[in-house]
């Protein structure tokens, strides 16, 4: 195993101690397990709370800051965090306009944060959530019941987060962060296995020369394995697999990421296919962001996300947004 750490157990709290060094905008508890933007809570603004496993950065501890999330959780490597902190963040976040959980549909996660709301509400936060299941290539998978969450969380994450810091309330912005989803759909490949510290070695098999159509953002098998294919091969693929279940009515936003491992040059030859896939289909594309988003430790491949967008969402995606991650506008 060759990896830049110290040792297995302490991982996350070694990378958030990082973090908590880099970005002095952030708050960042290392002990409790939750990064904070420093001047929460605004006042009158509704809050965003999200959270997952670590190993997916930088989502989500890189996507808070103003014009995004308020807080965020992350768990363990691959495991969803806990109860205890996702109220402690909607506790410390709150200004009394409310709280919206942004979740990704995983198993844990969709459990402890609905603990984590009954907990919160106890306190007399009044929360709402967002389930984000874009991911088209399986209905059902190792960690789910229904379609994963991937890429369109970030898209969920800074169109919602705009929308609170304009002042909206809270059934407003929620509303939009549900639209944003149903607005939205993934596909992803894998090129290669990743590697959990803990565990030291892939965490599946994936042959020499092959590759897997609609892998999870932990390895969770997807449709089908493959021989390598081109660039090309693999947009026509991916978006195709994406329009089959929603046929283009509307400009997009496109999303090219990449699973942590592929670089750049790689991202932005892969954007380019995408790109004339989609002219081929006669998609009208708003906007693109290419680069590592939503991660999955060292896998080589990428995913493509696409979301449908009205006036009044890409004027939310334009809106001003400072994290570490996104940065534009201010």
């Amino acid at each position: 195993m060759r990896m830049l750490i110290n040792v297995p157990e302490t991982v996350v709290a070694d990378a958030l101690r990082g973090m908590a060094a880099a970005y002095p905008d952030l708050t960042v508890d290392v002990e409790n397990r939750v990064v904070v933007r420093r001047d929460a809570p605004v006042a009158g603004q509704v809050a965003l709370v999200s959270g997952g496993g670590s190993g997916h950065e930088p989502l989500h501890g890189g996507f808070v800051g103003p014009g995004m999330l308020s807080a965020a959780c992350p768990g363990e490597v691959f495991t969803s965090p806990v109860p205890d902190q996702m109220a402690r963040a909607a506790a410390a976040v709150d200004s009394g306009a409310g709280v919206l959980f942004v979740v990704k549909n995983y198993t844990g996660d969709v459990l402890n944060f609905d603990m984590a709301a009954e907990l919160a509400e106890d306190e007399g936060i009044q929360v709402a959530k967002v389930l984000v299941n874009d991911d088209v290539a399986v209905t059902d998978s190792l960690y789910t019941a229904g379609r994963r969450g991937t890429g369109a969380t970030l898209f969920v994450e800074k169109i919602a987060g705009a929308a609170a810091a304009e002042g909206q309330p809270l059934e407003r912005v929620e509303a939009i962060g549900r639209q944003v989803n149903e607005n939205s759909r993934s596909f992803g490949v894998a090129l290669s296995a990743c590697t959990t510290p803990a565990k030291g070695s892939p965490t599946f098999d994936l042959p020499d020369g092959e590759l897997e159509l609609g892998v999870g953002i932990h390895g969770e098998p997807g449709r089908e394995r493959r021989a390598m294919m081109t660039s090309g091969e693999i947009a026509d693929f991916t978006v195709h697999a994406i329009l089959e279940d929603m046929p283009p009515r509307a400009p997009v936003l496109v999303l090219v990421n990449g699973m942590g491992a592929t670089p750049l040059l790689e991202l932005f030859g892969f954007n380019a296919e995408v790109r004339r896939v989609l002219a081929e289909r006669d998609v009208v594309v708003a906007r693109t962001l290419v680069g590592n988003y939503v991660t999955s430790l060292d896998m080589a491949g990428a995913s493509v996300t696409l979301c449908q967008v009205d006036e009044e969402l890409l004027r939310l995606w334009d809106a001003p947004v400072k994290t570490p991650a996104l940065r534009w506008g201010m």
